[in-house]
């Protein structure tokens, strides 16, 4: 087994981990099926190899195990041996190759190093391919294996949550008992900008499912190439079938496209921005709204205005968002920005884009690939701190603790960019009056 020091090693080329056994070959069986059954659908993972001649080498790689037969795309993968307390690590010279995912073997990197080949307790050594490393210095040239262990990453929380129902409750009191520090402004205003199918819609149905108890879909929402919704919506939640509307409005818009004169015009948004678009005014990209026609609001209000832009993407969309709609996205945040309202980002589908939160949303923020999703921020010029990770209710008839808290804090923080807002509002009003 790994020593203290050896796990240390491993960790440090890794960050602020742990590993957790997964598999142990001399307990669980020297062959691919045992492997698979114990390792799929984790990432990452380190794997290593033990020989008689003493060598303990194996890899490390961000990719979930499969059985599909298939190479995968890793551009962090490497292997690693141990020179008395010395690691020294062979980085993939090919991204695109860098794990296989073979059924009958146990972890196959390229096909350079294989423990557990073809269910025997070997290891097939084949240097140059993907990753470049002496034989001699990997494994001493002793291709039988005394033992091979697999060990699942397991990073540290990068952000602390608490997952129990007493938190549930204190979340959706807090959200009830919210209040403005604006008093002309009851119910601020939360504009959800996206793609079309990255869950707009969905976030709405799923904070509105928390407050009523059950699963609902009083928004439409659903996969399409095109939005689904089509007229500006302004959704109140309320506290229950009969309660009381929450101190929030989430306002769903057109989906973004990435082809010019489809999805979201630029001209539509300035005006829900300020607040001139009514509610249920029907999107027509080709002719946005003019300030002459009939439902124009001319004189809005505070109230009317958008308090928080929420930028709602896909998590396991966001490495290939097309060019012309992160031009469109760019040109969106450029324009939010000059008027002064505060963004964040909701990201959606995490489950989807990461075998590990699809097995526990727990996992959420020990992910390395969500955390990964500083991308997301990167391309709309939000940091890290403002990205907020959710899972849309989609195919679920009942509610989830672990997935209504996530929800609940998107909501939250929600709120604290308004506060913000109308704290920058009030000094900006206070400057003024001492001016004058």
């Amino acid at each position: 087994i790994l020593t203290q020091s050896q796990q240390r090693t491993i960790c440090a080329q890794l960050g602020r981990v742990k590993l957790q056994l997964l598999y142990k070959a001399s307990i669980h069986g020297f062959t691919g099926a045992a492997f698979h059954q114990r390792c799929n659908n984790r990432s990452p993972t380190v794997s290593v190899g033990y020989n008689n001649s003493g060598f303990v080498f194996g890899g490390y790689t961000k990719q979930p195990f499969s059985q599909s037969g298939q190479y995968v795309n890793d551009d962090q993968a490497f292997l690693f041996t141990f020179n008395a307390k010395k690691l020294i690590k062979y980085p993939v010279n090919n991204f695109a190759c860098a794990v296989r995912m073979i059924a009958n073997s146990g972890p196959y990197f390229g096909e350079d190093l294989v423990l557990v080949n073809a269910s025997q307790a070997v290891t097939h050594s084949n240097p140059g391919n993907y990753y470049n490393f002496p034989a001699a210095q990997m494994h001493g040239n002793d291709l039988n294996l005394t033992e091979c262990e697999v060990y699942q990453v397991e990073g540290k929380p990068w952000r602390t949550v608490i997952w129990e129902s007493g938190k549930r409750t204190e979340l959706i009191e807090y959200i009830k008992s919210y209040k403005p520090t604006v008093s002309s402004v009851s119910q601020p205003r939360v504009l959800l900008i996206g793609p079309v199918g990255a869950g707009k819609s969905s976030f709405f149905n799923s904070v509105n499912s928390v407050f009523r108890g059950h699963v609902t879909s009083q928004a439409i929402s659903g996969s399409s190439s095109t939005s689904l919704t089509t007229q500006f919506r302004s959704y109140s939640v309320k506290a229950g079938r009969e309660g009381k509307p929450l101190p929030i409005i989430l306002c769903d818009t057109m989906g973004l496209e990435e082809t010019k004169g489809a999805g979201l015009d630029i001209d539509d948004l300035s005006s829900i921005l300020k607040g001139h678009l009514p509610d249920r005014y029907q999107f027509n990209p080709s002719a946005p709204l003019h300030p002459e026609a009939h439902s124009y609001r001319t004189s809005p209000g505070l109230k009317d205005k958008i308090h928080c832009v929420a930028y709602v993407i896909d998590a396991s969309k966001v490495s290939i968002m097309p060019t012309g709609l992160e031009e469109k996205l760019d040109a969106i945040r450029r324009k939010v920005n000059l008027i002064g309202i505060p963004q964040l980002v909701l990201l959606t589908k995490v489950d989807e884009a990461c075998p590990q939160v699809k097995e526990d949303v727990r996992n959420v923020y020990r992910s390395g690939y969500i955390k990964d999703m500083q991308e997301a921020g990167s391309r709309l010029g939000v940091p890290l701190s403002c990205i907020i990770p959710v899972k849309n209710y989609s195919e679920e008839l009942e509610l989830d603790m672990n997935c209504d808290i996530l929800l609940l804090s998107a909501v939250i923080q929600m709120f604290r960019f308004v506060d913000n807002y109308f704290d920058e509002l009030s000094d900006r009003m206070s400057n003024i009056q001492t001016k004058d």
